[in-house]
């Protein structure tokens, strides 16, 4: 166990919630978004906590709190029109500091252990079929998603979005890649969530996708230079390649629900309908628990009905 480490004297939360934001992002290796949105839940928590107790909150006030406490603040954001899946997130994100707070500074408190967040409808991913996964990657190397974009930028967006299809890789995987990773094999080292690391095979068409990329891209040559380069010679941000997806599946009339990581969860569920198994599945994804992985069964398993009720004839 780590030593407790003195609390700050000035007996506020903030230099604790920095702590905390150091050890997600050099020790956990969590994302941007997870980042964001833990240090977004604590402020609230830490501005409810002012208003509730009716003075800035420490540690020891933190270790006091009881069940009805942690329940008014999600009460409270309730009330202001949080969803169901988002309050048990921020519940989760209260929980984890609690966590890291018990191993650092001794903070102990049973209630939050015991806290079980609101049930909700379980949301399935929303896959992209394979004919509308094969219009995207036919679409970013045909069209210009901006009066500026060269040749070499779409030749970029096809190799990234049949990445994305084609080894099941989630878009901030995809944008770590280096240009030492290059030329691509077989298969392909991934560090993902958690720092898991896993070996996802690679289909020849995104290796040669890959390829021809990089035989017109004017950027990066050292091994640690980004293997994905924006049209400014900087690494191409996940909101660019979010963009860039929503401006073709717009050209094509797709739905909203097209988006990169549908292109992972596509992926997934391909595999599974050509006779795939779930843990092997599980393993290329790199999902933690095969629950994350057992979803998808539950849309192959909805796709055959809706298949069953327009087609057969006693349906």
């Amino acid at each position: 166990m780590v030593p407790a480490e003195k609390a700050p004297d000035d007996g506020a939360l903030a230099q604790w919630r920095a702590r905390f934001e150091e050890h997600l992002k050099s020790e956990r290796r969590a994302s941007a978004y997870t980042l964001r949105n833990y240090a977004a839940t604590l402020a609230r928590f830490d501005g409810f906590l002012i208003g509730h107790l009716g003075r800035a909150a420490n540690l020891d006030h933190l270790a006091a709190l009881e069940t009805k406490d942690f329940r008014a603040f999600l009460a409270m954001r309730r009330n202001e029109g949080l969803s169901p899946p988002s309050i048990k997130l921020e519940l989760s994100a209260i929980k984890t500091f609690y966590k890291f707070l018990n191993k650092r500074a001794g903070v102990d408190n049973d209630a939050i252990a015991t806290m079980r967040g609101p049930k909700a409808k379980e949301r399935l991913p929303r896959p992209v079929d394979a004919d509308d996964a094969s219009a995207l990657i036919e679409a970013a190397q045909t069209t210009k998603t901006s009066r500026a974009k060269q040749p070499w930028e779409m030749k970029r967006d096809a190799a990234l979005i049949i990445l994305l299809y084609g080894a099941g890789l989630r878009i901030s995987e995809a944008l770590s890649l280096k240009r030492g990773d290059a030329p691509i094999g077989d298969t392909l080292r991934i560090k993902g969530k958690g720092a898991k690391i896993r070996d996802a095979p690679v289909v020849p068409a995104a290796r040669e996708a890959v390829d021809a990329y990089l035989e017109t891209c004017p950027y990066g040559t050292a091994p640690g230079d980004p293997l994905f380069f924006s049209s400014r010679g900087k690494a191409l941000s996940p909101r660019q390649a979010q963009r860039t997806i929503a401006y073709l599946r717009g050209a094509l009339g797709l739905p909203a629900s097209a988006t990169p990581h549908a292109l992972r969860h596509a992926f997934a569920t391909h595999l599974l309908a050509a006779g795939g198994d779930l843990r092997s599945i599980q393993e290329l994804l790199g999902h933690a628990s095969l629950a994350a992985t057992q979803r998808y069964t539950k849309i192959d398993k909805e796709s055959l009905l809706k298949v069953y009720d327009k087609a057969h004839p006693r349906a």
